[in-house]
């Protein structure tokens, strides 16, 4: 699946930034832990339900076995249970609310806004103490 597929999309000529959304899916996408196991025709590997399952735990967003099985039937419409990298830019860029983008997109938002403290944890003293 190349980018110029998707660029030439009719269905997502008024995306705005396509380019820019490409490449941020592309790194959000690779960083599913994945098992090498390329679908034919694809330069990634599709994500495995154990990789995701992986990847939602690293978000602070744990999901069961069977929560994960249903993510992944959203995504791909029941037909596989591993999400290709089509699946995948198909689901960032459609208009349904899946919960597996809803958590991408929540995630993208919560590493940009909140920059990480720097430095010792703030000193307490016993007094502040409970």
């Amino acid at each position: 699946m190349h980018r110029k597929e998707f660029l030439c999309d009719q269905k997502y000529s008024d995306e705005e930034n396509l380019p820019e959304k490409l490449t941020a899916f592309k790194e959000k996408y690779m960083e599913f832990d994945l098992n090498n196991e390329g679908e034919i025709g694809s330069a990634f590997p599709p994500a495995d339900l154990m990789s995701l399952k992986r990847m939602m735990e690293k978000l602070g967003v744990p999901k069961t076995h069977l929560e994960m099985k249903k993510m992944i039937s959203e995504v791909t419409g029941g037909v596989s249970d591993t999400i290709s990298y089509r699946d995948f830019v198909n689901m960032m860029l459609g208009k349904r609310s899946a919960v597996l983008k809803l958590v991408m997109m929540f995630e993208g938002k919560a590493t940009e806004s909140s920059p990480k403290p720097v430095g010792p944890p703030p000193e307490r003293d016993i007094a502040s103490l409970p």
